[in-house]
């Protein structure tokens, strides 16, 4: 089969859910009010809540909440064939992703920019909050150790991205002065800030560089971990317009540019799918297609992970509540067209079945460097450019997506702890709760081999804890819509599908963990299990309870912003 009826219906798919579905979530269920003073404007520090031009903050979002997973997690499942990880990935976006992400950051602006774990503890009760954090830290702390590892690995295996990886900094630090400090247009700016991108790509593909072995003490893999760690933290310590926003708009252009480079080649070069839609004779060891591809495919269908985003960063930043869907839900639809691409490489970017087996001759097997390779033979194909020129610029937007959720994902980690620190009455500063996010992360990272060569190994109870996240995240905004009187069914059904399939896996994993003797991550496994059963359960009391109380008033959430602000 050829790949390109494979693009065209997904990408129809998705333009049809965002033109469609979101309008209807937009209007009829989360009913967005233009006139509604969001966190951004009344609760305003410069730091973290911060009005936002609404493409730069979808640039930031979807940088944010894409990373690498959604194209680790697809160009791993395709493993069971391209069939199942393409229904997944679609449908899963426009009906799953998409009202996930949208709901968490309208649920987060009507409660002052609130986060997923506070908010629990209003919809859901305190114990349940409690227990929420629990699985947040614990969700976070694994995103931050495997983008970690995804990250180091392509540092070392793709020498040419080093440049444009660290240049890619600079670059977001220009044009956060370019335009917060200066006032130059935003076109301006973008077009001149993915030109530089795009000039340290050139240049990394001609100077690659590979670290000296050992360098000051340790082995390269070790130094890039700690290197990385080393940035995530001081770049969760500064004012969010200096570093993180830009950084995510910018890399966020860039990947459509990198998506639409691929694409186009797809559309030029139509290769052959050499996967099979469902594949009968997977490796020996490999894990039943039910329930783990939905939680292989996390990133790129539905995420936790988003919520937290969403509630964390984006609630803080949204100029005007009607902003939410092209940054909500668009969002989301940016992440499947990833996923798609990743798809498409891994399965069609091979010439023949047989290279195909022996790159997936293994469960975990392929990942990025499927989607590097596939996607470098498509575009190489499609559009003539060099093979490692080729390489470099897909691997370049693998690494600086991961890199972006690195990041991110230490600043949410921070507010986690600040709130943990809230709860034992405990005031927890900035910079300490960022070195307890370091420190933990590097533990968990480590603990995985010196040189975090098994890290990889959480990605499957990564995908488990975030989809178990993600239902929780819904629960919440089920309860909101209760409490209003509004259909909740549009998130209900998601979250009891995702819910299942996720508790499933988690379960599943616990018999795998406990033969490898992989004791850390199967305590972790333990607690994830009994914090989501238990939230899950008082999430089921606070939906029956807000179906009993007197609807909530229209404008409740309206006439908080007028008075009282935190």
């Amino acid at each position: 089969m050829n790949a390109l009826p494979l693009l065209l219906i997904g990408l129809a798919t998705f333009a049809g859910g965002y033109l469609l579905y979101s309008k209807f979530l937009g209007d009829r269920v989360f009913k967005l009010d233009a006139s509604f003073e969001t966190p951004a404007h009344g609760l305003q520090d410069g730091v973290d809540y911060v009005p936002t031009n609404k493409f730069v903050l979808w640039g930031h979002h979807f940088t944010s909440v894409a990373g690498a997973a959604p194209i680790v997690g697809p160009a791993i499942a395709v493993i069971w064939g391209w069939l199942p990880a393409f229904l997944w990935v679609t449908l899963g976006t426009v009906f799953f992703a998409g009202m996930h992400d949208l709901g968490a950051l309208w649920a987060s602006a009507r409660n002052k920019g609130r986060s997923m774990g506070t908010l629990s503890g209003r919809y859901i009760g305190r114990r349940g909050a409690n227990l929420f954090l629990v699985v947040i830290f614990l969700l976070l702390l694994m995103v931050i150790a495997a983008f970690a590892v995804v990250i180091k690995n392509l540092l070392i295996s793709s020498p040419s991205v080093v440049i444009p990886a660290w240049g890619a900094v600079a670059v977001a630090l220009l044009v956060g002065q370019a335009v917060y400090r200066y006032k130059i247009g935003l076109g301006l700016v973008t077009v001149l800030g993915v030109t530089a991108l795009y000039g340290l790509i050139l240049l990394g593909d001609a100077v690659p560089v590979e670290l000296p072995d050992p360098i000051l003490g340790m082995s390269p893999a070790t130094f890039w971990i700690v290197a990385l760690f080393l940035y995530a933290g001081i770049a969760s310590l500064l004012p969010v317009w200096v570093l993180l926003q830009p950084r995510d708009y910018i890399n966020g252009v860039q990947l459509f540019v990198g998506l639409g480079i691929l694409f186009v080649s797809v559309l030029l070069s139509a290769p052959a799918i050499v996967a099979p839609a469902i594949n009968d004779a997977v490796p020996a060891g490999t894990p039943d297609l039910l329930p783990l591809l939905f939680v292989t495919i996390a990133c790129g269908a539905i995420s936790g992970f988003h919520g937290m985003v969403s509630s964390g960063t984006s609630s803080k930043q949204l100029d005007k509540e009607t902003d939410a869907r092209f940054v909500g839900y668009f969002g989301a639809v940016g992440e499947g067209m990833l996923a798609l691409g990743a798809i498409i490489a891994a399965v069609a970017g091979y010439r023949t079945l047989t290279d195909w087996k022996a790159v997936y001759s293994d469960f975990g097997e392929g990942g990025v460097q499927a989607f590097v390779t596939g996607g470098g033979a498509i575009v190489n194909s499609g559009l003539g450019l060099p093979a490692s020129l080729s390489s470099t610029v897909l691997a370049t937007m693998a690494i600086l997506f991961a890199a972006t959720t690195m990041d991110t994902g230490v600043r949410l980690l921070r507010f986690v702890v600040q709130e943990a620190g809230e709860v034992a009455k405990v005031k927890i500063s900035n910079g300490v709760g960022t070195l307890v996010v370091l420190v933990t992360g590097m533990g968990l990272t480590f603990s995985q081999g010196a040189d975090g060569a098994g890290g990889l190994r959480i990605w499957p109870l990564f995908g488990t804890s975030n989809q178990l996240l993600a239902s929780l995240t819904l629960s919440i905004v089920v309860v909101m819509l209760i409490r209003k009187r509004r259909n909740p069914a549009p998130a209900l059904v998601p979250l009891a599908f995702v819910f299942v399939m996720s508790f499933w896996a988690a379960l599943a994993q616990l018999g795998d963990l406990y033969d490898a003797r992989d004791w850390l991550l199967l305590a972790i496994d333990v607690v994830i299990i009994v914090a989501a059963l238990w939230v899950a359960l008082e999430a089921v009391v606070a939906m029956r309870r807000a179906s009993q109380e007197p609807p909530e008033a229209p404008d409740a959430d309206v006439t908080e912003k007028a008075g009282t602000r935190a």
